[in-house]
């Protein structure tokens, strides 16, 4: 692979696995070919997480991020933030670490606009513990997306080695995926989503497959009219902006192993409809990544874990998951293949 930046990585929630895992990442970075990374994060909470992991993981604090390249073999290069306004509690997510989880995300974002990071990977954060702090966006995408500017539009794919995954309504209730679903925003999704996959995974001419809505995609009206009312104007008006889109297609029939090989990714009307079979083909390596940024980002598809943080048994295949697809997604967006 060509010499790319380090990949700057984000804390998370600190009184979750976040820290853990960033220490067990480090310490399986031969075995698993890892690029370089950079951990940003206040140094008490990588040392509390070192000495609870039990392990040998020499820390290496580092005044600008390229110095994380020569540093990476031997230790684990970190970015020092400011300490917490308390020390965190494994276990417990806590309003008074929203400062630092926020300025890790927000340092990250700069590296990357700045070109001495390739890519950002984000640990879990707790939204909760954000919220009592004020933290005013839904979740990580939407706060990623106002950093990267006005006009920016984010979207949520899931991927692993089997499937790759575009849910076309995120967190909302069921009742409200009809009314939010329109012919406009699958269209916009979908072209953002062939970009990506062109430009970040080297995919000349990405396939896309599109759920159905309802039971068999409505079966001709039968079961609802979704289907030819919104999904299929939208897929007549991509397939003539020259895109390979096949649907709507009925979702129960088209995440087997035949059916997988016949797209590279699907696009689903709502929230679970996606990422059930995703989660169930592999659920420990699946990776979150935003699309539409003017910067990479990837993150574990999974949370804080707080019941099982500061135990030693957090598994970071995830997130190891995360830094190869930045490193790779970083790669090809520098050599183009």
């Amino acid at each position: 692979m060509s010499k790319i930046a380090p990949i700057a990585l984000t804390i998370g929630e600190p009184g979750g696995i976040g820290p853990e895992l960033c220490l067990k990442a480090w310490l399986r970075r031969k075995d698993e070919s890892l690029s370089p990374f950079c951990v940003l994060s206040p140094i008490t909470i990588l040392d509390h997480a070192v000495k609870q992991l039990g392990k040998n993981v020499p820390i290496k604090v580092v005044s600008d991020i390229s110095e994380a390249i020569a540093v990476f073999d031997n230790a684990l290069p970190v970015l020092a933030l400011d300490e917490c306004d308390a020390m965190p509690i494994s276990g417990t997510a806590s309003a008074n670490t929203a400062k630092v989880v926020i300025e890790s995300i927000t340092r990250a974002v700069k590296l990357c606009e700045g070109g001495s990071a390739c890519g950002v990977v984000t640990n879990p954060i707790q939204k909760s513990a954000l919220y009592e702090a004020g933290f005013k966006h839904p979740g990580h995408t939407e706060f990623l997306a106002e950093l990267a500017g006005p006009g920016t539009v984010p979207v949520m794919m899931l991927a692993n080695s089997k499937l790759r995954v575009v849910p076309l309504t995120i967190h909302i209730a069921l009742s409200e995926v009809p009314k939010q679903l329109t012919s406009d925003s699958i269209i916009e999704q979908c072209e953002i989503t062939a970009t990506a996959l062109q430009r970040d995974f080297g995919i000349a001419m990405p396939r896309l497959a599109i759920a159905g809505l309802n039971p068999h995609a409505g079966e001709n009206g039968s079961m609802g009219s979704e289907e030819q009312t919104i999904m299929e104007p939208a897929i007549n008006a991509l397939r003539k902006k020259g895109l390979d889109v096949i649907g709507p297609l009925p979702a129960d029939t088209m995440f087997h192993n035949e059916a997988r090989e016949n797209y590279d990714v699907a696009l689903c009307p709502y929230h679970d409809q996606a990422l059930i079979p995703v989660k169930t083909l592999d659920f420990h390596g699946g990776v979150n990544v935003t699309l539409g940024l003017p910067f990479i980002r990837t993150s574990p598809d999974h949370g804080t874990a707080l019941n099982i943080a500061g135990k030693g048994i957090a598994r970071p295949d995830s997130l190891i998951a995360a830094l190869q697809m930045a490193a790779d997604m970083a790669h090809k967006r520098l050599t183009g293949a």
